[in-house]
């Protein structure tokens, strides 16, 4: 992953990020007790910024913390991000916690301003070598907590399984629970079977993909799809198999476990899609961000 670009937000105004500085009494710091956002740019435009905000928004609702901003507050405090980025191709990342206390207390505390913080660092787009030959992945057992539908930045169960991952040689870790096939360690999965792509549904155990949803909806009156619970064993009778996530658009898995999913190589179609995909993130590139 490239370096950041040099400039961010923090609380107000924008700042080199070399000189932001949080409290160690942030509760973000000490308790995760916070959200986030990442948000991919193309051609200096957001990609469905208000499905990344509606997002953002209901992750706030659900650990009780009132969103600081209105939408189009957001709007402008990212579009000086990018702006003071400088470039066309970048991910976005937003992030509120509850703020500073004068102390650790578990107990919400009775007046905190949130932290708010975000920076852009440059879009790594896919090596040529994923779009030729795909990813690998390995399927390990979910060990996050039961709220995994929630954006919070308590991530270290995530870390944990994707270095595991990492460790056995692999892209990505494919988590599943009770013989379910839920989602990537930072993805959302598909699955290719006899011309159907499908998908698990949203629930608690899976976040909102805001990709996702776009890879469905370019899906309508092309390819059938179906959004179903997932058995892991699919995985041997599928097709193709894609992952999408806001840093890595829609990209093909190959092998899993060290198996070939279908021929072993991205087949016609995740190619389709992600042609399709291109010319949406164009579409987007043309028209208002909200």
């Amino acid at each position: 992953m490239a370096a950041p670009y040099p400039t961010c937000y923090l609380d107000g105004e924008l700042l080199p990020l070399a000189d932001a500085r949080v409290s160690p009494l942030d509760r973000g710091f000490l308790f995760a007790d916070g959200v986030y956002e990442v948000i991919p740019v193309h051609r200096g435009r957001p990609f469905r910024l208000r499905q990344h905000l509606e997002r953002l928004d209901r992750s706030l609702g659900a650990i009780r913390l009132p969103n600081p901003h209105t939408a189009g507050e957001w709007a402008g405090i990212l579009a000086g991000v990018t702006e003071a980025a400088g470039g066309a191709e970048m991910l976005l990342y937003l992030q509120v916690t509850r703020g500073v206390e004068a102390g650790r207390s578990h107990l919400f505390p009775a007046a905190a301003t949130p932290t708010v913080f975000a920076f852009a660092s440059p879009y790594p787009a896919p090596a040529p070598r994923v779009l030729e030959s795909g990813l690998s992945a390995v399927t390990l057992a979910d060990i996050r907590w039961s709220r995994c539908d929630i954006k919070s930045v308590a991530l270290l169960a995530n870390v944990l399984l994707r270095q595991e991952a990492a460790d056995r040689g692999a892209d990505e870790a494919l988590l599943v629970r009770d013989g379910l096939l839920l989602e990537g360690s930072s993805s959302t999965v598909f699955l290719c079977i006899g011309g159907t792509l499908v998908t698990p549904p949203n629930d608690h155990r899976i976040l909102p993909g805001t990709s996702r949803d776009a890879v469905l909806e370019l899906a309508d009156h092309w390819l059938p799809s179906q959004v179903c619970p997932l058995e892991a064993r699919e995985i041997e009778n599928c097709d193709e198999l894609w992952i999408a996530s806001a840093g890595r658009g829609v990209l093909p898995v190959t092998t899993v476990d060290g198996a070939p999913v279908g021929q072993g190589r991205p087949g016609p179609l995740w190619a389709e899609m992600y042609g399709r995909l291109q010319g949406h993130l164009d579409d987007i590139a043309a028209t208002p961000a909200l």
